[in-house]
């Protein structure tokens, strides 16, 4: 049987910004489906078949300079994700993690309903999460305070809690 769907359509961008160069993709809804920085475990590197459209993301662009600026503290953009049911309650609990502050693995699992033993699953999934800096999976630590796991790296970790005031950069 062959399937007839129409083959979905990669757009793409890349921006500079103070972490480095950010990939961002969409589909063809012009929904941002991730962001990407150069070096992530499991960021997406653009492909031959991907088309090159700026103006599709003019306002992730525009939010992300006034985000690096500290003039913007909530994304108000539109994006499609795909992951597993978990996934997709794990990454939506990030959105409710406010600029500025930080919360820790068990924190995300309790406010989700998940068992106090699915922190490393929660884990898995924030380290999955498609849309860094857009939903702030920097803003988790570890039980401890100490800042655990960053697919972007933990020095970008830093660099963003610095720039949400959350810690002093030096």
């Amino acid at each position: 049987m062959t399937d007839h769907s129409p083959a979905r359509v990669t757009y793409c961008t890349t921006l500079d910004s103070p972490v480095g160069e950010l990939l961002l993709t969409a589909d063809d809804s012009g929904a941002l489906t991730s962001l990407s920085v150069p070096g992530q475990k499991g960021g997406r590197t653009r492909l031959p078949e991907w088309r090159d459209a700026p103006d599709l993301f003019r306002a992730a662009e525009e939010q992300l300079a006034a985000y690096f600026a500290g003039e913007l503290k909530d994304f108000q953009l539109e994006f499609s994700t795909r992951g597993s049911v978990f996934r997709e309650e794990v990454w939506a609990a990030l959105d409710s993690v406010p600029y500025g502050q930080t919360t820790t693995y068990g924190a995300i699992a309790a406010g989700i309903g998940a068992p106090r033993a699915a922190v490393r699953a929660v884990g898995g999934a924030i380290g999955a999460n498609p849309l860094l800096i857009v939903r702030p999976c920097h803003r988790v630590i570890g039980a401890n305070g100490s800042l655990t796991g960053y697919a972007g790296g933990l020095e970008r970790k830093q660099q963003l809690l610095g720039l949400e005031g959350y810690l002093t950069v030096g």
